[in-house]
């Protein structure tokens, strides 16, 4: 059971820094080979996790495309769309919202995405989410 455990754990590592350092191509593999896309490391970070933080779109897009849990929260609470926020990743911070990442998630500091990117004064992230929820309005799609 251990070194079943082990393995696994090590996959999850593998998928994880394949999306932290924008490895598409690992990324596939590892999923081909049946791991999980939503595989969580011991912290409860996912792979969207480590693309949306690192502003990488090709992953953060196959990610969504395979319907991995957008909103997915870490140990702290925090979801890949506070991740984005935090560090400033535009394009990632409008993809996540336009396909159904919640703005109103509090992480364990009671913080929204939107307060994380107004604490580390992300003016442009900001802009991002009131322009790209008011298309979204404008669409008549749902926002949370």
């Amino acid at each position: 059971m251990g070194a079943q455990t082990n393995v696994v754990a090590e996959k999850v590592e593998d998928l994880l820094d394949a999306a932290r350092y924008n490895d598409i191509d690992d990324l596939r593999t590892l999923a081909s080979d049946g791991v999980s896309l939503d595989s969580r490391d011991s912290q409860g970070r996912t792979a969207l996790h480590m693309a949306a933080a690192n502003g990488h779109m090709t992953i953060v897009e196959y990610l969504i495309s395979q319907g991995v849990d957008i909103n997915a929260l870490n140990d702290e609470n925090n979801s890949p769309l506070h991740w984005a926020c935090l560090n400033g990743r535009v394009e990632v911070v409008k993809r996540l919202i336009l396909a159904g990442a919640s703005l109103s998630l509090l992480n364990r500091y009671e913080r929204t995405p939107m307060d994380e990117a107004i604490g580390a004064e992300k003016m442009e992230i900001i802009d991002a989410i009131n322009t790209t929820v008011a298309q979204m309005e404008l669409e008549n799609t749902s926002v949370t």
